[in-house]
């Protein structure tokens, strides 16, 4: 960490509440998503700014406030649970609210919510893996899941609208969006991986921008979606929404650190110029991403929160 983001204000930041930065997205009538970003949180060195992950070694007391700051915004708790790639969905009533003791939190693992209570808020931890979201706004249901690789493969997302047709959810009237991921000329993987899963979802092994194959994690959950009868005007876009976000805090002094935080250097300017998906957690410097970390040789990284609600 060099000195000039080392002396940004601690003082002021351990006095003032932090007051993070998310990015809202209207998935339907009264039903909303939310990304969280890395900006506007108390979180210092590597975890910069707004880390609201809990296990990657951030002291636990900023990790809280930062997250009782969302849930300020948000309105109500944030719902989560322990992600472990899997194809588990719970109803979000048995899941762990995020702001009781760091020993309790978490003790339900899966990689998906479901929930038909209004103003219950779940969520899912990001650092480069895929969060879906559904909403049923007629019957009042809604669902998020956690899609890496591993949990895309063992069916999470098809086990998710499962679910929430199982609270009455009609799968015609089903409404979903994908938040940020990292792209598929980013996600680099092993060959044996990348034919594995083209094998699986046809057509989504790419050449990466480093060199070797990859593959398109973005594109094999909108094909589950399809196959699931979600698709065309079901499917709301939530890049331009983001991409006006991203240009729009340009000139914020906090988003310019993070490049001296990421050791990419000062401009911010040239990192954006560069982008071409601003969904993409390793292009885009507002989101978390375990691999840009990797890049950079950083000995930690925080995690984003992404979050949907519906209000009554």
């Amino acid at each position: 960490m060099t000195d000039s983001v080392a002396s940004i204000d601690r003082a002021d930041r351990a006095e003032t509440a932090p007051i993070p930065a998310l990015i809202p997205i209207a998935l339907t009538q009264r039903v909303t998503v939310y990304y969280s970003t890395r900006l506007g949180g108390g979180s210092e060195d590597d975890w910069a700014f707004c880390n609201l992950g809990a296990t990657v070694g951030e002291e636990p007391n900023q990790v809280h406030a930062n997250r009782r700051a969302v849930n300020k915004i948000i309105g109500s708790p944030v719902h989560v649970v322990t992600q472990v790639h899997s194809a588990l969905v719970v109803d979000d009533t048995d899941a762990i609210v995020q702001t009781k003791s760091a020993e309790a939190l978490g003790q339900i693992q899966a990689d998906g919510q479901v929930t038909s209570q209004a103003d219950r808020a779940v969520g899912i931890f990001t650092a480069d893996c895929l969060p879906v979201f559904l909403a049923d706004p007629g019957q009042g249901i809604v669902g998020a899941a956690h899609c890496g690789r591993k949990g895309l493969q063992a069916g999470v997302l098809q086990t998710l609208v499962e679910a929430m047709i199982a609270l009455g959810a009609h799968r015609s009237d089903l409404t979903a969006t994908l938040g940020p991921r990292i792209c598929g000329r980013c996600y680099q993987v092993g060959d044996d991986i990348a034919e594995d899963f083209d094998r699986q979802f046809p057509g989504t092994v790419t050449h990466s921008r480093f060199g070797g194959q990859g593959i398109d994690i973005s594109l094999a959950a909108l094909q589950i979606l399809a196959h699931e009868g979600i698709h065309g005007r079901q499917i709301v876009d939530s890049s331009p929404r983001v991409k006006s976000a991203t240009y729009y805090l340009e000139s914020d002094p906090e988003f310019q650190q993070l490049c001296q935080v990421d050791g990419q250097g000062p401009d911010l300017t040239a990192r954006l110029d560069e982008m071409a998906d601003p969904m993409c957690t390793l292009e885009n410097p507002l989101w978390y991403s375990h691999r840009r970390a990797v890049r950079a040789g950083k000995k930690h990284e925080g995690r984003q929160l992404s979050i949907i609600v519906r209000k009554e």
